[in-house]
């Protein structure tokens, strides 16, 4: 720790006044500038920032805009400035404006005048630009890998269960009979997508928009094409005053976070259904389940609510930052300083989600008996009695309609099964019903006969399976 820093990393001289002090006669009133900070909420870029700017030094040695022996110091104060971040030797002071300013400051007073030439071509608009790009680059294949062990789960559970019956529902009816692993591998290609959506939002970032200045370039001669080098970029961004002004990668990823949150939702909706003692489907481990203060009795399904309860909130951050871009007028407004919070606010929540999520489908029971006897009564075999009719050479439509009447028969006589009916009023319905349908609609037969690609049978989950499992095993970074 240097003599200049307190016994909290708090930094106290004037390297410390705003970086845009100098036109300005007095300075702000503190409630303006508790206001205007932005450090609480950007200091998780710090690292970033520092490697952003090490690249800019390595840039301005090489260039010959600033003596070279400074951009040295400079790299190596930044990299001081790094390790003790991470070691806990230094803290962040949170009277600095934001996290740019925390940084250059620090580095000034550790390496003196030299630090103050850090900025040479650069406006705080390219470096936080920067700074949100570096950031999510970083921490998007963290939450990839998440969605990844998520993905695991469900192919884990599901390799267990391709031959456990379960009801498809339609408008949470009974529709026609399926499996558990179908269900759980419909799960993982939902969390499939929204992983290659995330990717596809990473290659949208490879471009680096430093060099863009505060919106015009700048007139040193400055090599944007190197730091882009050097921080593993692709290319340089095309136009300055688009660099410097566009956030759509922000409302891309937190697109991409809330589709990630409904899809959670969506399965902790079913989550919920399925713990119940009317369906008894699942059976949610205890460490994932609450219970009441006052009915002794109950375990709820808390967890699963909470994760389709917060919804809202990345729903929110999305419809946050849409609202913020939408009229501000190029370049840079400060306006744009409140794209971080929603940005990083749906992040922490769909990552936090996915997490709990993942441990408490893994730790769950699954009630084969329960799922079986669903598959019992409410007609779900019905399309299978129509099929069988059109392997007979009736018309399809023809056949949809004697099915239905047979649904009509057994309505009528009190019945909750098509082949509970005999079969002479089976026959009364058409002429072409044998002995056989019997055999035919039984659920286990309507199940492992749906053998079209993607369908419910043993023969398409495993190939799902590994597809998936493949899939996973490709993509771990």
């Amino acid at each position: 720790m240097t003599e200049k820093e307190n016994t909290h990393g708090a930094l106290t001289d004037d390297n410390h006044k705003a970086l845009w002090s100098g036109r300005f006669a007095e300075g702000p009133d503190a409630a303006a500038v508790e206001f205007e900070t932005s450090i609480h909420v950007d200091e998780r870029m710090a690292l970033d920032d520092i490697h952003g700017s090490i690249a800019h030094a390595t840039m301005l040695g090489e260039q010959g805009i600033i003596p070279q022996e400074d951009a040295e110091r400079i790299v190596t104060g930044l990299k001081g400035i790094e390790h003790d971040l991470a070691s806990g030797a230094l803290a962040i002071d949170y009277s600095a404006e934001d996290i740019h300013s925390f940084v250059e400051a620090t580095l000034t007073d550790r390496i003196g005048e030299a630090g103050k030439k850090l900025h040479t071509g650069r406006s705080r608009n390219d470096q936080i630009a920067l700074d949100e790009r570096l950031y999510l680059r970083r921490v998007i294949p963290l939450l990839q890998n998440e969605i990844l062990t998520a993905m695991e789960s469900l192919v884990d559970i599901a390799k267990k269960h391709t031959k456990t019956l379960l009801t498809g529902y339609t408008h949470m009816q009974h529709a026609q009979p399926g499996t558990l692993a179908q269900h759980l591998l419909a799960w993982a290609c939902m969390l499939q997508r929204d992983w290659r959506r995330l990717e596809d939002a990473l290659g949208r970032i490879s471009l680096s928009p430093l060099g863009s200045g505060a919106l015009e370039g700048s007139t040193l001669p400055l090599n944007r094409e190197r730091v882009a080098e050097i921080l593993g970029f692709g290319g340089v961004t095309e136009n300055s005053l688009d660099s410097v002004s566009d956030r759509d990668y922000c409302i891309e990823f937190t697109s991409a976070f809330a589709l990630l949150q409904s899809h959670l939702s969506r399965m902790c909706e079913e989550i919920v259904l399925w713990a119940t003692t009317e369906f008894k489907f699942v059976d949610l481990s205890e460490k994932w389940s609450t219970g009441s203060s006052i009915m002794p009795q109950k375990k709820n399904p808390d967890f699963a609510e909470l994760i389709r309860g917060r919804t809202g909130k990345v729903y929110g951050d999305l419809i946050n930052l849409l609202t913020m871009v939408k009229g501000i007028p190029l370049a840079y407004d400060r306006d744009l300083q409140e794209d971080k919070e929603p940005l990083f606010d749906a992040l922490d929540t769909v990552e936090a989600n996915l997490k709990v999520f993942t441990a408490m489908v893994s730790s769950a029971k699954w009630n084969i008996e329960a799922m079986a006897a669903s598959c019992e009564g409410g007609f779900a075999n019905a399309t299978d009695v129509a099929e069988y009719l059109v392997r007979k050479g009736m018309p399809f439509r023809t056949a949809h309609g004697v099915a239905a009447a047979t649904v009509r028969k057994a309505i009528d006589a009190g019945l909750s099964r098509i082949e509970d009916l005999p079969l002479a009023e089976l026959q009364a319905c058409s002429p072409l019903i044998e002995k056989d349908l019997y055999d035919t609609i039984s659920p286990v037969s309507c199940m492992e006969h749906r053998t079209t690609t993607g369908g419910p049978s043993p023969v398409c989950t495993e190939v799902q399976i590994e597809h998936l499992s493949a899939f996973c095993t490709g993509k771990r970074k």
